[in-house]
């Protein structure tokens, strides 16, 4: 396992910038968001110009690029081609997972799963695998959902966010079932009651999640994914999340 970023990290900054943030941090590999209502680098525009998409994302300070966080507003059709162009992206770029957000809650079980199976053959034309963000408010934010998701789906695995279980109306949920479906790892600090604290004033145990991860075989990115609060030093919660993960590891 090893410490990543996510440019969402600095959504604020465009994404040359944010980039540039994480290396001063001294951050060695980056997740770069995709988010059509983002300030970074959109999925329409990675479909309007793939070529300066590509320049953009090979543009990292030598930070190795590990995954894509996808957040699409296209529909219909629309949807899977900006989807096909977004794969093409991770192709060139030498990226395999993609992470993307679960529909919300109250689609039909069957409707997302053909969504999903459709997403899956479209990456793993283009060498890639689609990872399931664990998120309230989507029907990923039941464990046991997204279990049966997974195995209904080929090759679909899970973005663990355990922020999300511990906050969400499934807090405290086992999340042991999760764990051999995990692709990738959003980490931050939370509460039962915040989805995000400063580091050290929250309830996540991150010895206790890598111990977990380690048992499956998971040898891949641990991605801080911690938004800018009003009144904090990002630089610093940042460097202190790294510090500490490294050390875990």
């Amino acid at each position: 396992m090893f410490v990543a970023a996510s440019t969402e990290c600095f959504a604020s900054l465009p994404l040359v910038q944010a980039i540039e943030r994480l290396d001063d941090l001294e951050f060695t590999s980056v997740e770069i968001a995709l988010h059509e209502h983002g300030q970074q680098l959109k999925p329409s525009e990675v479909q309007a110009d793939l070529a300066r998409a590509v320049d953009l994302c090979r543009y990292t300070h030598r930070l190795d690029v590990v995954a894509y966080d996808v957040i699409q507003q296209a529909e219909g059709p629309e949807y899977y081609e900006q989807f096909r162009a977004i794969c093409e992206l991770a192709k060139k770029t030498k990226v395999v997972t993609i992470t993307v957000p679960a529909s919300p809650l109250g689609t039909p079980f069957n409707e997302e799963v053909d969504r999903l199976r459709a997403l899956s053959a479209i990456a793993q034309l283009h060498g890639a695998r689609i990872s399931l963000k664990s998120q309230i408010g989507t029907l990923s934010e039941d464990p046991d959902t997204v279990v049966v998701l997974c195995n209904n789906v080929d090759g679909l695995g899970v973005t663990l966010d355990p922020s999300h279980y511990l906050c969400g109306p499934h807090g405290m949920r086992n999340m042991n079932k999760l764990y051999k479906f995990v692709y990738h790892v959003h980490l931050r600090d939370s509460t039962k009651d915040k989805l995000q604290v400063r580091v050290g004033q929250g309830e996540i145990e991150y010895g206790k999640l890598i111990n977990n991860l380690r048992r499956v075989g998971y040898t891949r990115a641990l991605s801080v994914n911690i938004r800018e609060m009003e009144g904090v030093d990002q630089n610093g919660e940042l460097r202190k999340t790294r510090l500490l993960l490294e050390t875990l590891l």
